[in-house]
C-alpha cells in the first residue's frame, strides 16, 4: 500500500504545476527526476525542490498560460495540421 503523500509537498506541487500548466503528476514526476539526480530523498528535501523548482519557474518570468494559448491559436490556423487521419 502507498504512503499516504505530504499535504505540503502536494500543495508546492500543484503550485508549480499551476505555474507551468502541467498537471499534478507531471509537476509531481519533474519534482522526483529532479530530486533522484541530486540524490534527494526525505519528504522535506522534495518539499525544498518542490519550491526551488516553483521560484524558478516565477522568475523566469515566461508566461506559460499565455504561451498555451498562443500555441493553440497557431495549430487552428496552420493549413498543414490534420485534424483527420
Amino acid at each position: 500500500m502507498p504512503a499516504i503523500p505530504d499535504r505540503a509537498y502536494n500543495a508546492a506541487c500543484a503550485r508549480l504545476a499551476s505555474q507551468l500548466g502541467l498537471s499534478l503528476a507531471s509537476a509531481r514526476r519533474k519534482v522526483d527526476v529532479r530530486a533522484a539526480q541530486s540524490g534527494v530523498r526525505d519528504g522535506a528535501g522534495k518539499l525544498a525542490l518542490a519550491e526551488q523548482l516553483l521560484a524558478e519557474a516565477l522568475s523566469s518570468g515566461i508566461d506559460a498560460h499565455a504561451r498555451l494559448t498562443a500555441q493553440l491559436g497557431t495549430v487552428g490556423n496552420d493549413h498543414y495540421f490534420m485534424t483527420e487521419d
